[in-house]
């Protein structure tokens, strides 16, 4: 059996994983959940939005499926941490958010976000079916900035060989497995020559044990207009820790939005899964948020865990639901509620 720890999260976290959950167990999946809290109730009960709790089961299980927590904008917020470093000896880190804290200590090292269309799902394109790899470790978010003056910040940003090529070798392993064929690499080497400029080269470098999966490389800002203009001509796309961030919302956006967007961070002794959403305080308790990218995220979590015949069973449940229309989220233009979108989901997984 499958030891998943489960963090709730805050705002509709709950709602949603609750659903994920409950759709993982009907499938037939050999999945036990181990619940631990984190986030903003986390915070309240124990003073620390990240108690020690959930990585002890992580380091237990291995595999994480997480609803989405809290993040405020702007000012000094950070996520702080005590944790051994490389010698073992236990030391005090700090991060802007959760997500990048438990990223961080993972050592997460790539995102992975598959970008696919579902029927009745509006959206301004059809056919679109690509999955995008962020390199999730440097770039600009090693947090590294400072005030020069009072009128200046800077921000370092940091590319490296090692890490430009391992996230390289993870897409291109994927790639092959999955049966796709061709990555596009992000870049602006054109300009930033010593930085994205090593990027560029790192793919290009790893590509070469690849043959039978095509690299191609566009500039960031032309890849983003031929995104918005032909989506459905993309297999894979290769990003940046900044670039990705930025192009997997853009690209979720060319499917229905972050509502239908699933989400993986891994690393190569564990991984997490979440919906790449936020927190939706507002609708809360409401019974009205859309579940779809909290499962699709147990879905990539099954994949993960080789459950793929799981995966397809609720892959299909989903899309057969989405399909008939009769019953499903607001968002969508139907009226149920999220229990009964997911219910309708268990119905379906429970009659094929």
């Amino acid at each position: 059996m499958h030891r998943v720890t489960l963090i709730p999260g805050d705002g509709i976290g709950p709602e949603v994983t609750s659903a994920a959950r409950a759709v993982v167990e009907a499938s037939g999946a050999d999945v036990a959940f181990e619940p631990v809290l984190a986030g903003q109730e986390a915070e309240k009960a124990s003073g620390t939005p990240l108690p020690p709790a959930v990585f002890e089961s992580i380091a237990r299980t291995k595999v994480a499926l997480k609803g989405p927590t809290y993040t405020p904008f702007g000012g000094n917020y950070r996520v702080r941490v005590e944790r051994p470093n490389a010698q073992g000896n236990l030391e005090q880190r700090s991060y802007p958010s959760l997500a990048i804290t438990l990223r961080k200590e993972l050592g997460l090292f790539v995102n992975l976000r598959p970008i696919k269309n579902y029927p009745n799902v509006p959206s301004r394109y059809d056919k679109v079916d690509l999955v995008i790899f962020r390199e999730n470790s440097e770039d600009l978010y090693i947090g590294n900035e400072r005030m020069v003056d009072e009128n200046t910040a800077e921000g370092i940003k940091r590319i490296t060989r090692v890490a430009s090529e391992r996230v390289a070798r993870f897409a291109f392993d994927y790639m092959r497995k999955v049966g796709r064929k061709k990555i596009t690499v992000g870049h602006k080497a054109n300009v930033m020559k010593m930085t994205d400029g090593l990027w560029l080269k790192s793919a290009q470098d790893v590509a070469q044990a690849y043959p039978d999966i095509a690299l191609d490389q566009r500039v960031v800002d032309a890849l983003c207009m031929e995104l918005v203009m032909k989506p459905e001509t993309f297999d894979g796309l290769l990003l940046t820790n900044l670039y990705g961030d930025i192009i997997s919302d853009l690209a979720a956006g060319l499917v229905g939005g972050l509502g239908v967007a699933p989400g993986a961070n891994i690393g190569p002794d564990c991984a997490m899964f979440e919906a790449v959403h936020g927190t939706a305080p507002d609708i809360a308790g409401k019974d009205i948020a859309n579940p779809t990218a909290m499962i699709l995220s147990a879905v990539l979590m099954l994949r993960h865990l080789e459950e793929s015949q799981a995966a397809d069973r609720i892959e299909a449940a989903l899309t057969a639901v989405l399909a008939e229309k009769r019953v499903i989220t607001r968002d969508l233009g139907g009226n149920a509620g999220t229990r009964a979108f997911t219910q309708a989901i268990v119905e379906k997984l429970k009659s094929n």
